[in-house]
């Protein structure tokens, strides 16, 4: 099979651009529930049901959308630096909770 050099220069490129959108993607994931560190910090994806007998220092309205960890602006989900790589709720909460400036 023959291939011209246009198609082999499309083709890369869209090889290319897969395996980067792939890259972010999995940099992206949602947290797991599972993760250590997510049980060790007591993180839930929504602050309102968050167990306020385990964790007394839990308050309403905070959320990660008004910590100052949450790199995700006004996004549904963002970065935090408590869980590199991983997404957490605009709604979510952890005992990191630590109130914007």
């Amino acid at each position: 099979m023959k291939t011209s050099r246009r198609t082999f220069m499309t083709m890369s490129i869209a090889g290319v651009t897969a395996l980067a959108l792939n890259k972010h993607a999995q940099a992206q994931a949602m947290l797991s529930p599972t993760d250590p560190q997510v049980v060790a910090l007591g993180y839930h994806p929504d602050a309102s049901k968050v167990d306020k007998t385990k964790f007394p220092k839990y308050a309403a309205p905070q959320a990660c959308g008004n910590c100052a960890l949450y790199q995700g602006g006004t996004a549904a989900t963002g970065g935090c630096p408590l869980y590199p790589g991983k997404q957490v709720s605009i709604k979510g909460w952890c005992s990191a909770y630590n109130k914007k400036a």
